[in-house]
């Protein structure tokens, strides 16, 4: 397989998280952001978003979105499940996935923000911004988790929805966001970081890191 990202793309880590638990390997393909490198030509013509990650299974299929491209691996590599087998749960670990993934992760983004800054805001308008958004979506997050068993977001094994959590909390952090107020995600965080498949995820440990 082959996956097109950036270290430090949360969407990006999501997936590199999801391999790891997986125990699959693949070729990792950056493409820098900063540069521009997602809107080449070339990529263009696999991923038309011009967004990262992208997938490619070993037949070359494409497959793009990372929630989309996690859920096809954990359909294809079922163990360790990464969604409860109870259809309620199932339910409430996509809800709380989806929050992040698409109701705060796109707001504060790398293209959101350059086009709050090619409109005139000024940098610390620009990133108040995107610490609002990070606040706004951990905030809900940390109510919708906040009776549910852990040590993970919803109990003793991590699921999509950590697969989630813990790249948005790298964000917020990059942001200055004070991640005090949310105790039952930080719980939650420090019990997938204690894992390997989560540690060797991060930015900082990816061979394109600046």
């Amino acid at each position: 397989m082959k996956l097109h990202g950036y270290f430090r793309s949360s969407a990006s880590y999501r997936v590199r998280i999801a391999l790891n638990l997986k125990g699959l390997s693949a070729d990792h393909l950056p493409h820098h952001l900063r540069k521009g490198e997602q809107c080449a030509p070339a990529y263009l013509a696999i991923n038309p978003q011009g967004l990262v990650p992208t997938l490619e299974n070993d037949a070359g299929a494409i497959l793009t979105q990372s929630l989309a491209i996690i859920e096809w691996l954990d359909e294809t590599h079922p163990e360790p499940p990464l969604l409860p087998k109870d259809l309620l749960q199932r339910a409430k670990v996509r809800a709380f996935a989806m929050a992040l993934a698409c109701d705060t992760h796109p707001v504060q983004n790398l293209k959101v923000l350059a086009r709050l800054r090619e409109l005139g805001l000024p940098e610390e308008k620009v990133t108040g911004w995107a610490a609002w958004a990070n606040r706004e979506g951990l905030s809900a997050c940390e109510t919708l988790i906040a009776h549910e068993d852990g040590p993970f977001c919803f109990g003793s094994k991590p699921t999509l929805a950590d697969l989630c959590l813990v790249p948005q909390l790298a964000n917020a952090r990059r942001f200055g966001v004070d991640l005090a107020a949310y105790p039952r995600l930080l719980r939650a965080e420090a019990a997938a970081k204690n894992l390997a498949a989560f540690a060797d995820a991060a930015p900082e440990r990816q061979p394109d890191a600046e």
